[in-house]
C-alpha cells in the first residue's frame, strides 16, 4: 500500500520577533482592511462610516429652560400682572406685550419681546388671569433661565465622529439632527474553525480520550456580545492539511475575518501555519511572550482580512479571543477607538510569582476595584474557566497587590 506523504507548504519567511504583545497587535491592525459601508437608520452597535453634522443650530431658538412666566425685567416692578396667554413646546412665538406676562413651559420659544423667563415656584397663581411674584422673583435677571439659540452646537458643528460606536446617548443626537440614514459600518462578517481529530459535537457521550468542542461555541458567545459583529456556525476540520485549506479559503472568500482554534504549534499535525501561507496570506506574528495562549498566530489574508489562530486549549482560546480577537475585529468594523481599555484593579493578596512573560491570570471579581487569583490548573482547566470574571495580565517579572489591567469576559 502506498505511503500517504505529509502534507507541506513551502517554509514561512522569517517573521519578527514581538517581545510585547501590543506591538504585535498593533502591527497586525494596521494590516487590516476595513469593511464596506451601507446606508441604514442609525442604530444601537452600529459603527458610523461617516460624521454626524448638526443640521441646525441647538437649541434652534431661544426656548425656556423651565415652567414659569416669560417677562420683561421692567414688569417685575408691578406686584400683579396680567398674563397675556401661553407658550406652548412646538408653537411658533407669540409677541409679548409690554405690561404682560406669558406662561411658559420647558422647552418653548421665548416669546418675542421677553427678556427672562421666571420661575414658577417664585410665583402666586391664585387667579388664571393675572400672576404675583414672590420677592424672590423680584431678583431676576435678564436673560434668566432661557437657553440660548446655539448654545449646545452650531449648524455644522461634528456631533458624533466617524469610527464612533452609536449608543443610545449618540443615536438621540442623531435623530434630533434630521440623521434618519447614515453610513454605517457593516457588521464584521466572522467564520470560526475549530481544528482536531479528538474534538465531537456538544451532544455526543464521548469515550475518556475524547474531547467536546468547548471551543466553538465559546468563541461564539464572544462574538455574540459585539452587535457589530456577524458571527457564522463554527465549522469542525479535521488534522488534515488539504481539508483545512480547502476550509478556510473557503472561509476567507466569505467572511471578513476567520478565527482558526488548535492546529498552531509546532505539532506534526499542526498544519495551521503552513496553510495559512499556502494561501498567500501574511503571517505578522506566530508564537509570542504570554500565558496562555503562546503559539497564537496572527495574520493577514491577500485581500485585508484577518485571519487569527488560537491554540486549542479553551483558556487559551477564551483570553486569546478576549485580548487580540476583538480588538481586531474592532478595527476592521470601523471603530477609531478600537483598543483595548481594561479597568484598574488590585487582587485581594500580593502576587509573589512571576514569569519572564506576560502572564494572562484567572480572577475572579470581589467589586469594581478588587479581584482574587483562580486556582488554576493551567489552560485546559475550564472548572477554574467557569468560575472566572475576567484575566489580569500581570507584566514579566511583576510582582506585588498591583494594580493590574482588568479584562472582563
Amino acid at each position: 500500500m502506498e505511503r500517504r506523504r505529509k502534507f507541506r507548504y513551502p517554509r514561512r519567511l522569517q517573521l519578527n520577533s514581538f517581545t510585547d504583545p501590543e506591538i504585535a497587535l498593533n502591527q497586525l491592525a494596521s494590516e487590516l482592511l476595513l469593511v464596506a459601508t451601507e446606508n441604514a437608520f442609525p442604530s444601537a452597535g452600529r459603527v458610523l462610516g461617516e460624521p454626524i453634522v448638526a443640521d441646525r443650530d441647538s437649541p434652534a431658538a431661544d426656548v425656556s429652560a423651565m415652567d414659569g412666566y416669560a417677562i420683561r425685567i421692567e414688569d417685575l416692578r408691578r406686584s400683579v400682572v396680567p398674563v397675556a396667554g401661553e407658550a406652548q413646546p412646538g408653537q411658533a412665538p407669540r409677541e409679548l406685550v409690554p405690561g404682560t406676562a406669558i406662561r411658559i413651559f420647558t422647552g418653548a420659544v421665548i416669546p418675542r419681546g421677553a427678556e427672562a423667563v421666571v420661575m414658577r415656584e417664585e410665583t402666586d397663581e391664585s387667579s388664571r388671569d393675572q400672576v404675583a411674584w414672590h420677592e424672590a422673583a423680584t431678583s431676576t435677571v435678564a436673560g434668566a433661565n432661557i437657553r440660548v439659540q446655539g448654545e449646545n452646537g452650531k449648524a455644522g458643528d461634528l456631533i458624533v465622529p466617524k469610527g464612533a460606536m452609536l449608543g443610545p446617548a449618540s443615536i438621540a443626537a442623531a435623530v434630533n439632527f434630521g440623521v434618519w440614514e447614515i453610513a454605517l459600518g457593516k457588521r464584521v462578517r466572522v467564520s470560526i474553525i475549530v481544528t482536531g481529530n479528538e474534538l465531537f459535537d456538544v451532544a455526543a457521550k464521548p469515550a475518556a480520550w475524547q474531547i467536546r468542542d468547548s471551543n466553538g461555541p465559546t468563541i461564539a458567545a464572544v462574538c455574540a456580545t459585539k452587535p457589530w459583529i456577524e458571527c457564522m456556525l463554527p465549522t469542525r476540520c479535521l488534522d488534515d492539511a488539504e481539508q483545512l485549506s480547502r476550509i478556510l479559503a473557503s472561509a476567507i472568500e466569505v467572511s471578513d475575518a476567520v478565527i482558526l482554534t488548535g492546529g498552531v504549534s509546532k505539532g506534526d499535525y499542526d498544519y495551521v501555519p503552513e496553510v495559512i501561507t499556502g494561501l498567500g496570506a501574511k503571517t505578522i506574528f506566530h508564537r509570542l511572550p504570554i500565558r496562555p495562549g503562546r503559539p497564537i498566530l496572527g495574520a493577514v489574508s491577500s485581500t485585508g482580512k484577518l485571519i487569527l489562530g488560537l491554540p486549542g486549549n479553551p483558556v487559551s482560546a477564551i483570553v486569546g479571543m478576549t485580548r487580540f480577537g476583538i480588538p481586531l475585529l474592532a478595527k476592521q468594523s470601523g471603530q477609531t477607538d478600537w483598543q483595548p481599555k481594561p479597568s484598574s484593579v488590585r487582587t485581594s493578596g500580593r502576587i509573589d510569582q512571576s514569569l519572564p512573560l506576560h502572564w494572562y491570570r484567572l480572577v475572579k471579581t470581589i467589586d469594581a476595584a478588587n479581584v482574587e487569583l483562580i486556582d488554576s490548573r493551567g489552560s485546559g482547566d475550564l472548572v477554574a474557566l467557569a468560575q472566572s470574571s475576567g484575566f489580569i495580565h500581570q507584566g514579566p517579572g511583576q510582582l506585588g497587590p498591583g494594580p493590574w489591567n482588568f479584562f472582563g469576559w
